[in-house]
């Protein structure tokens, strides 16, 4: 199911949706296709029944050098913050289900030196006695519009690039090769490739009508058919890099300097010295074509809403919402679209996705689109309230403040009992 290009057409706010019969804590509120939770995912996780969630997809707080304002951890403890999720994270699986986690990296404070705390945070979640997760596959979220970071060695010292590569751990309770391939049973994890293909190339295209190809052995040792990749599938299988710029937080980003000073850092920089503005606009995602192997980043309408929303009541928009095509991505290879008739491998009539660390709810509002249910946990009031514009039009939002101005609060609370 496609995402429109235009904010939601009707009220979708509910008293009660079909995920809050798994928890005990009343949703802060609720959508036709699930519910949000205010509070520490920790406890909340203890509430939800023993294999009920069949995808989490989340992006948590990074290990960065920095306090932010949405509650990251210090480097030191973060692992061990990390891993009091997991054995809970392992439990309300199904055991088709998938743990995928976005999770950047960061430098030593003070220092030109990379902290490895991500692939340490990896060797615990995938260690037989302490995470007991199996790492289905890794992935690499791409952008290639970052800002440089940290100013310190990459600007000011230039003995640094600019860091703009974020990791993407897929984990999963169990891993079964026989359920794979044996016609009838299912993968363990739940995936399915077909679900995510990709356009071909111009260049597969010319090859499956001319049926051309440069065959022969390669020094690789693969030995390679003339007609090996001439059949015409519905589309090329994507890999594991995952490119694209998150337009809308460079612009937010952008925001808090004047546009002289971004000019006087455009003029300054050796690395736009020779560039056509086409060169800059596509350095910063807004123009160009994404290599055919990769996932194409875009700019949302979900996002679109929610941050012009958040300006136009002026309420604080969270400030590190992950790219959208990484839950998109996942949502759409790790459970099953719709009809669910035959779906019987869930909890529920279909399948749930979770995010333990909501923030804006990007991932709830793609998960309702495209026909999964959804739940949302996230301990910071003041995002979870915003996070509701997702499912608003700007008319029911207005509706809605004015109805109580002295308190925005009484409007998150849509759902409660």
């Amino acid at each position: 199911m496609k995402l429109t290009t235009s904010a939601p057409k009707r009220d979708i706010m509910t008293e009660d949706s079909a995920v809050t019969e798994l928890m005990d804590t009343p949703a802060y509120y609720s959508a036709e296709g699930g519910s949000a939770f205010h509070g520490d995912s920790r406890e909340l996780l203890e509430e939800l029944p023993d294999n009920s969630i069949d995808l989490i997809v989340t992006s948590p707080p990074f290990a960065l050098q920095h306090q932010k304002e949405y509650g990251n951890e210090d480097q030191e403890g973060y692992n061990d913050w990390f891993m009091e999720f997991i054995p809970e994270v392992r439990r309300v699986l199904q055991p088709h289900g998938s743990f995928v986690v976005e999770i950047g990296g960061a430098f030593k404070r003070g220092w030109p030196e990379r902290s490895p705390y991500q692939f340490e945070l990896l060797n615990r979640l995938v260690d037989e006695d302490e995470g007991q997760m199996h790492l289905a596959q890794d992935f690499y979220w791409y952008n290639p519009a970052k800002l440089p970071n940290p100013i310190e060695w990459v600007n000011v010292r230039k003995i640094r690039v600019t860091d703009a590569v974020t990791h993407i751990w897929w984990l999963t309770p169990e891993i079964n090769k026989d359920s794979a391939v044996e016609e009838g049973e299912h993968p363990h994890p739940e995936a399915n490739n077909q679900r995510v293909l990709q356009e071909y190339s111009d260049s597969q295209k010319e090859l499956m009508e001319t049926g051309e190809y440069n065959d022969g052995k390669r020094s690789s040792g693969w030995n390679i058919d003339s007609e090996s990749f001439a059949n015409e599938n519905e589309g090329s299988i994507p890999d594991n890099f995952l490119e694209g710029a998150d337009v809308e937080l460079i612009l937010n980003k952008l925001d808090e300097i004047s546009a002289e000073e971004f000019l006087e850092w455009i003029m300054g920089s050796d690395e736009f010295e020779d560039a056509s503005a086409g060169d800059l606009l596509r350095r910063l995602g807004m123009g160009g074509r994404t290599a055919d192997n990769v996932i194409e980043a875009s700019n949302t309408a979900s996002n679109t809403h929610y941050l012009s929303m958040c300006r136009k009541f002026d309420f604080d928009s969270h400030p590190a919402r992950f790219p959208r095509q990484i839950p998109e991505f996942f949502i759409d290879y790790l459970t099953p679209n719709p009809p669910y008739d035959e779906w019987d491998q869930g909890r529920l009539d279909r399948p749930v996705v979770l995010d333990i660390f909501g923030g804006s709810n990007l991932t709830g509002s793609i998960a309702q689109q495209k026909g999964r249910y959804w739940m949302a946990f996230e301990r910071e009031e003041k995002y979870l309230e915003t996070s509701q514009f997702r499912f608003l039009t700007e008319d029911e939002i207005k509706k809605r403040l004015d109805e109580d101005q002295s308190d925005f609060g009484d409007f998150a609370e849509v759902g409660d009992d």
